[in-house]
This record gives C-alpha cells, structure tokens and sequence, in this order.
C-alpha cells in the first residue's frame, strides 16, 4: 500500500513538472513570436506610410544610366572619362535600404565627386521661378548653362527617388515632400548639387528671376536665395547680372528697382560683386514672343505715322 501511495505522489510530481516545463515552453514560444513580429512590423511600417510625394521613378537605374550615357558620349564627349556604372551604384547606395528622411550630405558626397566636372567661365545661369524660360532658352543658346544642364542635374532632372528599409530597399509608391521632412533624397541632392554648381561659377554669371509673381522676384527661402547665392565665390566672380522676366501679357509686379530685388542687390554688394539689372532681357523675352507673337510686348517696333 505505502509503494502505491508513493508511485501515485511520483507520478503527480511528473505531471506537475511536464505541466511546468509546457507552460516554460510555451512563455517562451510567445515571446519568440512576439519578438518576430514586432521585427516584422518595424520593416514593413515605413513601407506602408504614404508620402505626399510621387514615388521612385520606374526602371530608375536604366533611367540614369541611359542620361549619364547620352550625356558623356553624345553631348560632351570631353567628359568620356566618367565611368556612368560607379555614378549610379553611388546614387544607389545613396539612399537603398535607407530612412527616407534621414538623408545625409555624407550619403550622397561620392556622387557628388564622381559626376562634378568644370564650369566654362561667363556660361552659368541660375534661376528662381523661371524654370520652363530658362530651360527653354539654354536649349536654345549654348552659351549657357543652368544646374540642369550640367552631368548631375541631367541625369536628376524630373527624376524621382526614395529608399525603404524594407526589401526591396526602394520605395516605388511613394516618397516624402520636403514639408513632410527636409533631409529627404531629393531636397538633399538638389541642395549639394546647387552649392556645388554656384561655387563652380566663375566670370560673369546670369540670374533669371519672375517678375511677375505676387510675393517677390527675390526669395530668400528659394535654392538660389538660400544656397546659391552665399556658394558663388567673389574671387572667382566678377559680375552678377540679373534678368527679371514677366510674362508676356501678365502681371509686372516687380521691376529692377523693385523692394525684393533691392534686397538681393544689398546682399550682393555685401559679398562685393558688381551688379547689374535688366527688366525683360530682349534675347529672352524674343524667345517668350515664339508663343505670343502678336502680343503688344512682343512688338520690335511701333509705327509713328
């Protein structure tokens, strides 16, 4: 009798132990799954925030290469020597797999060295809400070239792109504005690549501002007033010469002696350039008239008779 109450305790012991062992078993399972799971959410969350943004651009790196190419080979052949496959494995590893509002100078400062290439002297044109004109008309005159003429503004020019930390390290649906956060991809870009087309800049070189918006030709808040402006270097510039363009038939809210650009005159003279200004520089404003010929301000001359 004393044996079968002993083997009765030793097996209640037994179950009492596997009972404790399962449920060990089974705390620590949960705690593996809940340790997978928060992983998992922590990849896919940046993924399914949606940015305000457009997202990268398709077949992005046929894109690029395809730009670099016909830049280097076709355009300037003098710049044959850039190896366009580097150019774009540094774009790449510039922002793949990354935060996309934890962009740093760091990240894109290779590319940067690997795409720069010198500015003629008298040949640039910077511009602040004139980007159609001042497009148009360096297509049109050779003599100049704005930031997106140059390798790397060519090759970003209306191009889109945003990593994720999440496989497949690019965000195709969406990437942020820079109201949402400044140290994205592209606000980063443009500011290195501003800073670094204005500290290129030598002789003579041309500003095209919009006379006829409402808040201002001259803001500081723009790339070229907050950025380009403070990068063009006074010993290697000798003259600033600013072209304030209205639109043909629209609203000249600012002239040359206008307050906003009397402000950008005094941060110029501060810097000790030599300044000049023109309202409706004729060689543009005719490039305007190829779309209103018949408009009053597009007329050379006025009969007298």
């Amino acid at each position: 009798m004393p044996f079968r109450q002993g083997s009765a305790r030793t097996r209640q012991r037994t179950v009492l132990l596997v009972g404790i062992v399962v449920l060990l078993a089974a705390l620590v399972l949960a705690v593996v799954l809940a340790s997978v799971l928060t992983r998992g959410k922590q990849e896919v969350s940046p993924k399914m925030l949606k940015w305000k943004d457009r997202g990268t651009t398709k077949n992005l790196q046929e894109v690029i290469l395809g730009r670099c190419y016909n830049y280097v080979m076709a355009r300037y052949p003098q710049l044959g020597d850039k190896d366009c496959l580097k150019i774009w494995e540094s774009l790449k590893h510039a922002f793949i797999y990354k935060n996309p509002c934890n962009i740093t100078s760091e990240d894109y400062q290779p590319l940067m060295e690997l795409a720069s290439h010198p500015i003629p002297c008298n040949k640039s044109l910077f511009w602040s809400k004139t980007s159609d004109l001042a497009h148009r008309y360096t297509k049109s005159n050779q003599n100049f070239l704005t930031l997106e003429d140059t390798l790397l503004g060519y090759m970003a020019d209306r191009v889109s792109w945003c990593g994720d930390p999440s496989a497949p390290g690019i965000n195709y649906e969406s990437c942020p504005k820079r109201s949402e956060c400044e140290s994205n991809p592209s606000s980063v870009f443009w500011k290195m690549a501003s800073k670094m087309f204005a500290e290129a800049a030598c002789g003579v070189v041309q500003v095209m501002l919009n006379g006829s918006v409402e808040v201002g030709a001259f803001r500081s808040s723009s790339i070229f007033g907050s950025i380009e402006i403070f990068n063009l270097n006074p010993d290697k510039v000798s003259a600033v010469h600013i072209w304030l363009m209205h639109d043909i038939g629209g609203p000249q809210s600012e002239s040359c002696s206008g307050h906003s650009i009397k402000r950008l005159k005094s941060i110029l003279e501060e810097r000790n350039f030599k300044i000049t200004c023109e309202d409706n520089y004729r060689p543009v404003q005719l490039l305007q008239c190829v779309h209103n010929p018949d408009h009053t301000d597009c007329r050379l001359c006025t009969n007298t008779t």
